[in-house]
């Protein structure tokens, strides 16, 4: 009997893995060509330097987009009772941040006098504009719709965005609804404060609730990190100089380090 005699034949959508007749390869997956495509320097000749700049900071967006596509999940996770699915998530979210912190490292490789010798080419660019860096700030909880009257050079297409986030329920929004599903009262600060003493208290009846909080926390505690480490390496890299976007530089980047997403769960720490 031939050994291929009364075998099931395979179906016609059978994929077969490996390069032979392949139609999708590793590098139009990926869109390498557009992808590799998107690095054009600006210095003339061209600063050594200015590729990494610019690498790191696309990376960074990379890093921005699927940020923001799991804190919107795990928010909306949150909000369909879906505890253990949000807390995933959020793990996720502190793996990426400890990525984003870790990658100054590689920035302060680059010497000022090397950042000098194209930091003029980048005027009026600056990181203050990160549209995405903002819809992740809005989508944890610290909304500032004087952002989007302060910066002029937003397109019609990131003032939607924008708009939509500061709309649109953000994480906090999210765990204060889980507070009321588990029927803890959480009409006010007031309440929900007291909710989270009781939740700290009774971990064992509201363990879900408790790991959420403490996600949230660290989500808090990563972003001031990477605040943190991002304020010294500018400082670092030029001093007290002027942004190139016409900000304090460091001094608009130091301003910005108290900020807290959830300052209810940084006070229930002194009230235990």
């Amino acid at each position: 009997m031939s050994p291929d005699r009364g075998a099931q034949q395979a179906p016609e959508s059978f994929v077969s893995f490996g390069e032979q007749g392949a139609q999708l390869t590793y590098g139009s997956y990926l869109r390498l060509p557009q992808l590799l495509d998107a690095q054009h320097l600006e210095s003339d000749p061209p600063a050594h330097d200015e590729l990494l700049f610019i690498t790191i900071h696309q990376v960074y967006e990379l890093w921005f987009q699927q940020l923001l596509h799991e804190v919107v999940a795990a928010r909306d996770a949150m909000t369909a009772g879906r505890l253990w699915w949000a807390q995933h998530l959020l793990q996720r979210v502190h793996v990426i941040e400890r990525v984003l912190v870790q990658q100054v490292d590689v920035l302060e490789t680059m010497t000022p006098q090397d950042f000098l010798e194209f930091r003029q080419r980048l005027a009026p660019a600056s990181g203050f504009q990160s549209v995405q860096f903002r819809e992740l700030e809005f989508l944890s909880g610290a909304k500032d719709p004087a952002y989007v009257e302060r910066f002029r050079g937003l397109t019609a297409e990131e003032r939607v965005r924008l708009d939509r986030r500061l709309e649109e329920p953000s994480l906090w929004d999210a765990f204060v609804q889980v507070l009321a599903d588990a029927g803890l009262p959480s009409s006010d600060d007031g309440q929900v404060a007291a909710s989270l003493r009781q939740v700290a208290h009774d971990r064992s009846t509201h363990a879900g609730v408790w790991a959420l909080a403490e996600a949230l926390l660290q989500h808090d505690e990563l972003a001031a990190s990477w605040r943190a480490r991002h304020v010294v390496m500018v400082e670092r890299m030029i001093g007290v100089k002027s942004g190139t976007g016409g900000s304090s530089g460091a001094g608009y980047l130091r301003s910005r380090l108290p900020l807290q997403y959830y300052p209810l769960l940084w006070e229930l720490r002194s009230q235990l």
